[in-house]
């Protein structure tokens, strides 16, 4: 039996590869900010930070913000984790982190290459957008009755279980380095998606493709959040709404 710490283990991944470690019989140490005994803030100095560390096993890293920090978070829990010697440490990213310059992508990117050179046994998984992060945008789009969607966009939405099975599986091995990433099963248009979401809250709703500019913008028609290659998720965006609530 392997002692585990999750990071972020309270939130929407971090939470199922807490559950699957559990299940597979290992002891998990669950830090956020405030899960107890583990009330750990990384990003304002990781006080208790030690405590939790001591004696772990394999690290994985899932907790993360767009609000900035993560580059500090993540240097304040590598420097912990060498000192308590942890023997993996494993890193969630996202597909697209060197390809499309959003800010929180390149705050991603800066933590993979902390992690590469932290002298610890790693593995970095790159995974597209889950579904319900996808379907927060949908639900924004379609607030109006004509939905207005950047023109010439795809994503490619994950089911958060089978990033979590792949994570949990990560953990549970020898590092890896960089493995190849994880994606939903279809590359899809976002007009597509938003209608997907439209129907199935019961709304019936008209699309405008509005073409953007600058270099997010052109890096999203490019694709570079895309991994056809990675293609190997099995739940469907359709299949995720249809488990939701309607409204």
């Amino acid at each position: 039996m392997s002692t585990i710490l999750v990071t972020g283990g309270t939130g929407t991944l971090g939470r199922l590869v807490t559950e699957r470690l559990r299940t597979a019989g290992h002891e998990v140490r669950v830090l956020s900010r405030h899960a107890q005994p583990y009330a750990v803030d990384l990003r304002e100095g990781g006080a208790g930070l030690d405590a939790a560390v001591a004696g772990v096993d394999t690290v994985v890293h899932c907790a993360s913000t767009p609000r900035g920090g993560d580059e500090k978070a993540a240097g304040r829990l590598i420097a912990a984790a060498r000192e308590a010697e942890v023997g993996h440490l494993v890193y969630i990213s996202i597909v697209g982190v060197d390809a499309v310059p959003l800010a929180y992508y390149r705050s991603k990117l800066a933590v993979e290459r902390l992690v590469e050179g932290s002298g610890l046994g790693w593995s970095v998984l790159r995974a597209t957008q889950f579904h319900d992060l996808v379907a927060r945008l949908c639900a924004v789009l379609a607030a109006s009755p004509v939905m207005l969607v950047p023109a010439g966009v795809d994503d490619q939405p994950v089911e958060v279980g089978e990033v979590a099975d792949r994570l949990a599986g990560l953990a549970l091995g020898a590092p890896a380095g960089r493995v190849p990433d994880l994606g939903g099963p279809e590359v899809r248009s976002l007009e597509s998606l938003a209608l997907a979401y439209a129907a199935a809250a019961g709304k019936r709703r008209r699309v405008i493709r509005v073409p953007l500019f600058g270099r997010v913008y052109r890096g999203l028609r490019a694709g570079g959040h895309l991994t056809p290659a990675g293609a190997v998720g099995e739940g469907t965006f359709e299949e995720y709404l249809a488990g939701r609530p309607r409204g």
